[in-house]
C-alpha cells in the first residue's frame, strides 16, 4: 500500500515475563529523513528513537492482548526497557505488580496506576490491603527496587527527557503496558508487514485516558493557543486538526461512541475550511467496526502528520503541556505527529495557509533538498536544408531552434551544455530516426513563423467543441504538430480525428503490400490504403471509460488509459491495438508519453504511478508514496523526471533513474488535476479543484506564485512554446491567459527562504491575468499551443 512508503521504521520489542527482552529485526520502510534537521515525535529534549514495545498481559483464561500506547518516559540515563504486565495469578508476579503499583502511587502517577490496575483487573481492596508504600514484604520490596533500577515505570509525563534509543530512526516515546479493553491478537509483539496490519494500526488507539476528559484537554489547549501571542498563535493553530482527528479516532476505537459524537459536534466547526471533505469522511466513522476498512483512517495513522513550527513556538507548547500535565495530548504529539522545527522567526498565518492543506500536513524540508537536474539536454546536430527565400530568416532564428517537441525555448539558443542539465547518458534515450530528423527540420521552419507572445500580443484561441458527446468526453490530446486530435469517451472508445485536410488512412493488407515496389520514392504513400481514408477513426478495446490519452512525439502511436485498469498502445498506421499493459489493479486516470517517446508514465486509483517502456510488458519503475489517487502525470522536458498530482493534495517529482521522490509540493486545498512544466524545465504549474494555479521553482523546491481567478477545477494547463504565457482551462467554462514572464521574475529564493520555507507570495493575480475567454457552456478539458503559438482548446458542450 502506498501509504507505507511514508511510515517510519519501527522495532518491535517482544517481552517475556522472565528474562531480558529480545529485539526483533527492524522492519524496512521509507525512513529516510525522519530524523534529520527536524525533530520527529521528540520528547521534551528532542532526540530519542521510535520503538514499538509490546507486552502481553494475561486476563481471564489467559486471553492474549495486543500492545498499546501508554508511553513510558525513562529518567535520564535509564535504559528504555518496558515493564511486562504479568498475570495476576502467580504469587511472585502478583508481588511484582503490587510493587509497581505502589511505586506509581508514591510518585503521584495516578493515571498510569489506574491504567495498570484496570489491565490486571485488580480490585481496589487488594491494593489497599497490601499496605502503604514501604510496608511491602521483603520479596516485594526487593522486586520493587530491582524494577526501579531497570524499568521505565513512570507514566508518560513530559517532565523527564527521552533517552536515545539505538536501532531506530527519529525520536519518540517507548510504548509500555497494555491498557483498556483489548481485542484478541498476538501475544507480545505485533508483526509489521509490507501491508499495514489493521489490528496493529488500530491498537495504537487503545484507551489511554478518561474519555470524559477529552473535551477538557482539547478546550484547554485551544484556550492556551488562542491566548498566546499573535506570532505563535498561527503556528500552534496547526495542531488543532491532527489532534482533533486522533482524539476522535481514539474515542471511537475504545467504543466511547457518545463521547466521540459530542467531541466531534463541539469542535469540528473550528477546523479550517479546506479539511471539510476529510471531516465528512471522519463523521461517518462512529463505531470501532467502521475503522477497520477505512483508507482515510489508515492513512492518517500510518503516515505522520507533518507540522513545521519555529523553535520558540515549539518550546512554548512543550512548556504548557508540561505544566498542565496534559499527557493525553503530549502522547499524540509524540506518537502521531512529525514536528519539523526550524530556527528563526515564526511564520505568519498567510505564509502557513499558503503551504498547508494536504492529507498529511506539509512536506518535510529534507524531502526537497535533493539535487534536481532541471536543465534541458543538448540537442543533436542536424543539417538543415534551407530554401532560398527563407535563408536569411532561418540563419537568424530557425537554425538555433533545435528543440524537441514541447521544449522549444528562447533560452536554448546557445549550443553549450546547460549547467543544470543531467548528463546526456543519465538515462538511455532512443536514437533519432530519419523521420524524427525531418520532423525536427519542419519544426524549426515553423518556429521562424512563430508569433512572439506577450501582454501586448496575446494568442488567438481556436476551440474544438465536441457536440452531442452523450457518451461523455473524458480525455483529449493533440499531436505536437496539431494535425490530429484524440478523444477518450465514457463508452470505452477512443476516437481520432484529423484536423487538417489530410485524411486518416490505414496501411494496406499484407497481400497488397507484397505488390508494391519497395525502391520507389513514394513508397510511404503507396503503402496507405485510400479506401480506408476518413476524417475519424474509432478504436475499440477498452472495457471501461477512457480517462487518459497521449500521442507519441512521432505521431505513430497513441496511448490510452481506462477504468478497466489497463493502458493500451494503438498504432496510428493500422488503427489497431498493439499492446495492453496490465499493472494497475484499479482505474488508470492518466498516461503520458515521454518527450523523446519510448517511455511513458501512468497513474491511477491504486495510488501509484508507473513508468513503462513500450517494448516491456512490466513497468520499469513504480513510484509509490501518494496517500490517494494519482490523478495526473507529466514528464519533465528532459525526460529524467516525472511529476504526479494526487487527490492527497500534493504534487511529487520522481527521479526516473532510481525511482526516488525528490520533491513534495504542498499548498493546494483540493485534489490536483493538471500539471505542466515550463519549456526551460525550471518551473512547474499545477491546478486543482480549489480553482487556484500554483507555480513552483523546481531547483529550490519552493512555491513562487499563486494565480487566483478560476471558480472551479483547473483541468488543463499549458505554457506557450517560448514560456511567456501560461494558459489555464477550467470547469468554469473559461480559458485564462497569465503573464508567465512577470510571474517568475525577481524570485525570492535566498538561503533563508530555502532553509525555512518562509515564502511571501505577492497578491498580484489580477496584474498577471492577461485575458479571460468564456465559452457558452463548455468546460475546458484540454489546451495546446501550436508550433506557431496559436492556442487550441477542447471540451464537450454540456447543455445546462
Amino acid at each position: 500500500m502506498a501509504a507505507l512508503a511514508e511510515e517510519q521504521t519501527e522495532v518491535a520489542v517482544k517481552l517475556e515475563p522472565e528474562g531480558p527482552p529480545t529485539l526483533l529485526p527492524p522492519q524496512t520502510g521509507d525512513s529516510a529523513g525522519e530524523g534529520g534537521g527536524g525533530t520527529t515525535n521528540n520528547g521534551p529534549n528532542g532526540g530519542g528513537g521510535n520503538v514499538a514495545a509490546s507486552s502481553s498481559a494475561g486476563g481471564d483464561g489467559g486471553t492474549p492482548k495486543p500492545s498499546v500506547a501508554v508511553s513510558a518516559v525513562a529518567p535520564a540515563g535509564a535504559a528504555p526497557v518496558p515493564a511486562a504486565a504479568p498475570e495476576a495469578g502467580a504469587p511472585h508476579d502478583r508481588q511484582t505488580l503490587l510493587a509497581v503499583l505502589q511505586f506509581l502511587r508514591q510518585s503521584n502517577l495516578r493515571e498510569a496506576e489506574e491504567a495498570l490496575r484496570r489491565e490486571a483487573r485488580l480490585l481496589e481492596e487488594a491494593v489497599a490491603g497490601s499496605g502503604a508504600p514501604g510496608e511491602a514484604d521483603g520479596a516485594g520490596a526487593e522486586t520493587a527496587s530491582a524494577l526501579l533500577s531497570r524499568v521505565t515505570a513512570s507514566a508518560p509525563g513530559p517532565a523527564a527527557p527521552d533517552p536515545p534509543v539505538s536501532g531506530a530512526s527519529g525520536s519518540a516515546a517507548v510504548s509500555g503496558l497494555a491498557t483498556g479493553p483489548a481485542a484478541p491478537g498476538k501475544v507480545g509483539s505485533v508483526a509489521v508487514e509490507d501491508q499495514p496490519d489493521v489490528s496493529a494500526v488500530l491498537s495504537a488507539y487503545n484507551q489511554q485516558g478518561d474519555p470524559t476528559m477529552y473535551e477538557e484537554y482539547y478546550s484547554g489547549l485551544k484556550h492556551f493557543i488562542e491566548c498566546s501571542l499573535d506570532c505563535h498563535r498561527a503556528e500552534l493553530s496547526q495542531l488543532f486538526y491532527p489532534l482533533f482527528v486522533h482524539m476522535y479516532l481514539e474515542l471511537v476505537y475504545n467504543q466511547h461512541e457518545n463521547e466521540a459524537k459530542s467531541f466531534f459536534e463541539k469542535f469540528h466547526g473550528d477546523q479550517e475550511c479546506y479539511y471539510q471533505d476529510d471531516l465528512r469522511v471522519l463523521s461517518s466513522l462512529t463505531k470501532k467496526e467502521h475503522m477497520k476498512g477505512n483508507e482515510t483512517m489508515l492513512d492518517f495513522r500510518t503516515s505522520k502528520f507533518v507540522l513545521r513550527i519555529s523553535r520558540d513556538s515549539y518550546q512554548l507548547l512543550k512548556r504548557h503541556l508540561q505544566e498542565k500535565q496534559n499527557n493525553q495530548i503530549w502522547n499524540i504529539v509524540q506518537e502521531h505527529l512529525y514536528i519539523d522545527i526550524f530556527d528563526g522567526m515564526p511564520r505568519s498565518k498567510q505564509q502557513i495557509d499558503a503551504m498547508v492543506g494536504s492529507l498529511a500536513g506539509e512536506a518535510k524540508r529534507e524531502a526537497n533538498k535533493s539535487k534536481v537536474f532541471f536543465g534541458l539536454l543538448k540537442e543533436p546536430e542536424i543539417e538543415v536544408p534551407l530554401d532560398d527565400e527563407d535563408e536569411e530568416g532561418e540563419n537568424e532564428e530557425g537554425k538555433p531552434k533545435k528543440k524537441k517537441p514541447k521544449k522549444d525555448s528562447i533560452g536554448s539558443k546557445s549550443k553549450k551544455q546547460d549547467p543544470n542539465a543531467p548528463p546526456q547518458n543519465r538515462i538511455p534515450l532512443p536514437e533519432l530516426k530519419d523521420s524524427d530528423k525531418l520532423d525536427k527540420i519542419m519544426n524549426m521552419k515553423e518556429t521562424t513563423k512563430r508569433v512572439r507572445l506577450g501582454p501586448d500580443c496575446l494568442p488567438s484561441i481556436c476551440f474544438y467543441t465536441f457536440l452531442n458527446a452523450y457518451q461523455g468526453l473524458t480525455a483529449v490530446d493533440v499531436t505536437d504538430d496539431s494535425s490530429l486530435i484524440a478523444g477518450g469517451f465514457a463508452d470505452s472508445t477512443v476516437r481520432v480525428w484529423s484536423v487538417t485536410p489530410k485524411k486518416l488512412r490505414s496501411v494496406k493488407q499484407a497481400a497488397d503490400l507484397s505488390l508494391i515496389d519497395k525502391e520507389s520514392d513514394d513508397v510511404l504513400e503507396r503503402i496507405m490504403d485510400e479506401k480506408t481514408a476518413s476524417e475519424l477513426k474509432i478504436l475499440y478495446g477498452h472495457s471501461g471509460p477512457v480517462y487518459g490519452a497521449s500521442f507519441s512525439p512521432d505521431r505513430n502511436y497513441l496511448l490510452s488509459s481506462s477504468e478497466d485498469g489497463t493502458v493500451r498502445l494503438w498504432s496510428l498506421q493500422t488503427f489497431t491495438c498493439l499492446v495492453g499493459y496490465k499493472g494497475h489493479n484499479y482505474p488508470v486516470w492518466d498516461t503520458q508519453f515521454s518527450p523523446y517517446g519510448y517511455y511513458f508514465v501512468s497513474g491511477g486509483h491504486d495510488r501509484v504511478a508507473r513508468l513503462w517502456a513500450t517494448d516491456h510488458y512490466q513497468p520499469l519503475r513504480i513510484f509509490a508514496g501518494h496517500l490517494a489517487d494519482v490523478n495526473c502525470t507529466r514528464f519533465h522536458p528532459n525526460s529524467n523526471y516525472v511529476a504526479t498530482g494526487s487527490a492527497d493534495r500534493t504534487v511529487r517529482l520522481w527521479d526516473v533513474l532510481n525511482g526516488n521522490c525528490v520533491r513534495i509540493f504542498t499548498g493546494h486545498k483540493g485534489p490536483i488535476h493538471s500539471l505542466t512544466f515550463s519549456p526551460n524545465g525550471r518551473f512547474l504549474a499545477t491546478g486543482a479543484t480549489d480553482g487556484r494555479v500554483l507555480l513552483w521553482d523546481i531547483g529550490h523546491g519552493l512555491m513562487v506564485g499563486e494565480l487566483k481567478g478560476h471558480s472551479d477545477t483547473v483541468c488543463s494547463l499549458r505554457f506557450s512554446r517560448d514560456g511567456e504565457i501560461l494558459a489555464s482551462g477550467s470547469m468554469d467554462n473559461t480559458v485564462r491567459l497569465w503573464d508567465a514572464i512577470k510571474a517568475f521574475e525577481d524570485l525570492e529564493t535566498d538561503d533563508f527562504t530555502t532553509a525555512t520555507g518562509h515564502i511571501n507570495l505577492p497578491e498580484n493575480s489580477q496584474e498577471l491575468l492577461l485575458g479571460t475567454y468564456m465559452t457558452k457552456s463548455t468546460p475546458v478539458v484540454h489546451l495546446h499551443f501550436t508550433r506557431r503559438n496559436l492556442v487550441l482548446a477542447a471540451g464537450a458542450y454540456s447543455p445546462q
